[in-house]
């Protein structure tokens, strides 16, 4: 992804804006409090590579069942934010 810059008029916020694929507005919130079940879910490929990085950088990995089709990983970022990635699994 490519960090965007921010319109002017939003320069006062904190936080930034990637581009790729999709867009992902990121911003700063005072006394956030992370929702341990609201989460993002992202669509990767590689997700067994994904999961030795994540763990190679300090995030616990708990992969899940549950959702067809898909193998399923969630982590929590260093805020707490919980973070999910799925790939497709391939056809039995």
């Amino acid at each position: 992804m490519t960090e965007l810059e921010k319109p002017v008029e939003l320069g006062h916020l904190d936080g930034c804006w990637f581009r790729g694929g999709v867009e992902v507005r990121l911003v700063v919130e005072r006394d956030f409090r992370a929702f341990r079940r609201a989460h993002p879910a992202v669509l990767v490929r590689g997700l067994g590579d994904l999961a030795r990085r994540l763990e190679d950088k300090g995030h616990p990995v708990t992969l899940e069942d549950g959702l067809p089709g898909f193998d399923r990983l969630q982590t929590f970022g260093k805020v707490g934010n919980r973070l999910a990635f799925l790939e497709p699994c391939a056809p039995s």
